[in-house]
């Protein structure tokens, strides 16, 4: 992916809302780069295999696959994200799930933040590669 930002903001003075807000945006924009590279088929099958990938259950696993290559500064921005007040799971959603997805979340918006496209797709490769094991 493309670097296509030119970010003054220290994301270490956001809030973890705020991380998670624009880490949404980012891994949806993974998920999507990765399933028009791979997939040709009507848009309407493409949202329903994109919904299916951001939805916070895919991403609470998402976050167990790549929680072992995290460093130190990862896991720590993961847990703010996890730990913010205000996050409110949604009734559909289990809420253990949903705290570990919007930390995820706040992990892709700092990372983004940073200008670290190469951390984020070396990331966004691992939960695809598990993915990818998985069905076969």
């Amino acid at each position: 992916m493309q670097e296509f930002h030119h970010s003054n903001c220290d994301p270490k003075l956001l809030s973890p809302g705020t991380l998670a807000f624009l880490g949404d945006a980012v891994y949806e924009l993974f998920v999507r780069q990765n399933l028009v590279e791979t997939a040709n088929m009507p848009v309407n099958k493409l949202h329903l295999l994109a919904v299916e990938k951001v939805r916070a259950s895919f991403q609470s696993n998402a976050y167990a696959i790549i929680e072992p290559q995290l460093t130190e500064e990862e896991q720590t921005i993961w847990k703010r994200g996890r730990n913010a007040s205000g996050v409110k799971a949604p009734k559909h959603a289990d809420a253990v799930e949903y705290r570990r997805a919007t930390g995820l979340e706040a992990l892709f918006g700092y990372l983004f933040l940073q200008g670290r496209m190469d951390r984020l797709e070396e990331l966004f490769q691992l939960i695809l590669s598990a993915g990818e094991a998985e069905q076969k």
